[in-house]
């Protein structure tokens, strides 16, 4: 069965998962009673965690079988609602690029948002467009995510620049990638094409890079200002434990100046 599992995660197109993610999530509960592992977000608790990742850069005890949270959700998700004004500030305008499932339903019935989500191909978005060239109109956002999304697309820096662009000036973003804290400098090497040598060198097969710890500095390039969440020095290492955090993750907000 775990083989099965693996095979499936790898194997079937991001379409196809998402559509049977919802049929999992019944039986969810059931397969996995317990208290070990809670996740804030559906705020169920499990006897553990599903597995999660690529042959090279595979997890344990890291899904959520009911929402489907990974660790950068549960972290992404208690900023939101212990640290920032996301859930109370009135008429937010947020674009949500490649909305997460565990996120699209909940920030669709927050009665304070103008919640948009766009995608390249993902059956759940409103809109469907290439990154590369955002077809909206300048300063219309005050929060964008786009997570895990940089890792794949052809030139970051100007996906990068278009979120600027359509970001208000005093706005914010969270767009979380994998990061290899190991390297200083970002892995991309031209000559890496094929599928196997992808997942071998940046962890996973659709991924045309591997970002190091100088992933701020693209933002800062295009204006952004990068500002660190310290989750360590807000919650216990009992409660890191219990929700299954990354312990080395770096959770970024970049920041529009208003000047």
């Amino acid at each position: 069965m775990k083989k099965l599992y693996k095979y499936l995660l790898n194997k079937l197109p991001r379409p196809i998962l998402i559509r049977l993610s919802y049929l999992f999530r019944l039986v969810a509960p059931v397969l996995y009673k317990g208290e070990a592992v809670s996740c804030p977000v559906c705020e169920k608790s499990f006897s553990k965690f599903l597995s999660y990742g690529s042959q090279v850069a595979h997890r344990e005890n890291v899904l959520c079988p009911y929402d489907l949270t990974l660790e950068r959700h549960r972290l992404m998700w208690l900023y939101l609602k212990n640290h920032s004004n996301f859930f109370t500030q009135e008429n937010l305008s947020v674009l949500h690029m490649a909305p997460e499932q565990c996120f699209i339903d909940r920030f669709k019935a927050q009665k304070n948002l103008n919640y948009l989500t766009a995608d390249l191909v993902s059956p759940i978005a409103d809109l469907h467009f290439d990154l590369h060239q955002i077809p909206l109109e300048d300063q219309r956002f005050d929060v964008v995510f786009c997570n895990h999304v940089m890792e794949h697309v052809q030139d970051p820096i100007q996906c990068m620049s278009e979120l600027f662009r359509v970001m208000k000036p005093g706005g914010w973003a969270i767009m979380q990638v994998p990061q290899d804290f190991s390297r200083e400098t970002t892995y991309e090497d031209p000559a890496i094409i094929t599928e196997a040598d992808r997942e071998k060198h940046y962890w996973q097969k659709d991924h045309v890079r591997l970002f190091a710890k100088d992933y701020p500095t693209y933002l800062e390039k295009v204006g952004f200002e990068t500002h660190i969440f310290d989750f360590h020095s807000h919650y216990s290492t009992e409660e890191i434990k219990r929700f299954r955090l990354m312990k080395d993750e770096v959770l970024y907000i970049f920041k529009k100046s208003i000047a």
